[in-house]
């Protein structure tokens, strides 16, 4: 199955996403969510809160200190830091915490993945 599939059928289980407004309303709705202004603040949002609930959790189990969260703090300033510190918290578990490239100082910029066009897929299946 293909990623795109798997997330329409995702998006699908959801129902109608569709805001109940007129049609006039919808017009302006379109034009005031459907920019890439919009949607790139709707996603650094989606980063704050995944990195918000990670560091809570973290905290709240005692993997990371006061002093960590303090360390974390300058790539977490930057957009650009957020979605790669995001990226990281939901590719791994909170008891992993204390291996965040913030915290580690291993803060590399991500770098998009170049596939070519009959590469298959990198993500493999891994079974018990």
């Amino acid at each position: 199955m293909q990623l795109d599939d798997i997330v329409d059928w995702i998006d699908g289980t959801f129902g109608d996403s569709t805001p109940r407004v007129s049609a006039s309303e919808m017009d302006s709705l379109q034009k005031i969510l459907g920019g890439n202004g919009y949607q790139s603040y709707l996603q650094d949002q989606v980063n704050r809160q995944i990195i918000r609930d990670y560091l809570l959790n973290a905290v709240v189990l005692g993997v990371i200190s006061d002093e960590d969260l303090q360390v974390m703090a300058p790539p977490l300033e930057s957009e650009e830091g957020r979605a790669t510190m995001a990226l990281y918290m939901l590719m791994s578990s909170v008891e992993d915490a204390r291996e965040l490239p913030a915290i580690t100082g291993d803060m590399a910029q991500l770098k998009p993945l170049n596939l070519e066009s009959e590469s298959p897929p990198y993500i493999k299946l891994v079974t018990n």
